[in-house]
């Protein structure tokens, strides 16, 4: 099991090893996009340039194929943004892992600090922030030879962590909702509250899904990868043949999560709607 150093503040408890992520997976995308479009030309372009075009026109598509045409050109940095970032996220998880092993060994006066277990086991409940304590610690005093301690995640997937694929999914439906009474207060309330059904798809359907779907096939790979790094040689051929598709897996994802996106927008800005 793998844990993450966290810390409390105002009542909510922040993943340091998430954070992290969040702000490489950002920088990865914003310097990507920079390098591959600094030098653009309409004569014979170089291979980034070609890639990025290639980036845009893919994603141009996904938006002009659910919101009209006069409206298509708005949303394409929304999409192209969504795209770029979740297929960027999903893949950094697979590149590599960076853990550290920890324990208490009086011997070698290696103990772990109290702050460092606090980090540990943050949490807003009592009784919860107890268990964890009581876990972390049998942990880093276990005499068994075959046990790492405790071990801390560094580096992961953005995309594997809920709170991280809920937030997308909120800036998107939101923004969806915000067009809709932008467009026609009237016509957003009839179509949102005044069905059943529109109820139980605008705040518990769309929520739900969406993040869930992204989350729960990065999470699983992560996962998988590393239970076959755990086995050692016997792993390897196995280990190699889930990259790839999780490589797939990947790619997938960020262009269902982008479709549906547009599709959410589309069901707020299209005339027809």
């Amino acid at each position: 099991m793998h844990y993450s150093l966290r810390f409390e503040w105002l009542g909510m408890v922040f993943d340091i090893s998430t954070i992290l992520m969040i702000l490489v997976t950002s920088l990865v995308v914003l310097f990507m996009c920079i390098g591959m479009s600094r030098n653009l030309t309409s004569a014979t372009p170089s291979g980034a340039q070609n890639v990025m075009e290639w980036i845009v026109d893919f994603v141009t598509g996904i938006t002009k194929s659910y919101i009209s045409p006069k409206k298509a050109a708005g949303f394409v940095s929304l999409a192209l943004t969504l795209f770029l970032y979740i297929f960027l996220g999903n893949q950094l998880g697979l590149l590599f892992n960076v853990n550290t092993a920890h324990h208490n060994d009086p011997v070698k006066q290696e103990v772990v600090s109290d702050k460092v277990v606090d980090w540990l086991t943050a949490s807003t409940n009592e009784e919860m922030k107890k268990q964890k304590v009581d876990k972390v610690m049998e942990e880093l005093n276990s005499n068994d030879p075959h046990a790492h301690g405790v071990v801390i995640g560094w580096w992961k997937s953005p995309t594997a962590t809920p709170s991280v694929t809920f937030a997308l999914a909120f800036i998107v439906l939101l923004y969806a909702h915000y067009l809709g009474i932008k467009k026609s207060f009237g016509g957003w309330l009839k179509h949102t509250f005044l069905n059943p059904i529109h109820i139980l798809e605008e705040f518990i359907i769309k929520p739900l899904t969406l993040p869930l779907r992204l989350f729960g096939n990065i999470f699983a790979g992560e996962v998988l990868i590393s239970f076959l790094l755990s086995v050692g040689i016997f792993g390897s051929i196995p280990l190699f043949v889930w990259l790839g598709y999780s490589v797939f897996v990947g790619s997938v994802q960020a262009f269902i999560f982008t479709t549906l996106a547009m599709v959410y927008l589309s069901q707020q800005v299209n005339e027809d709607h």
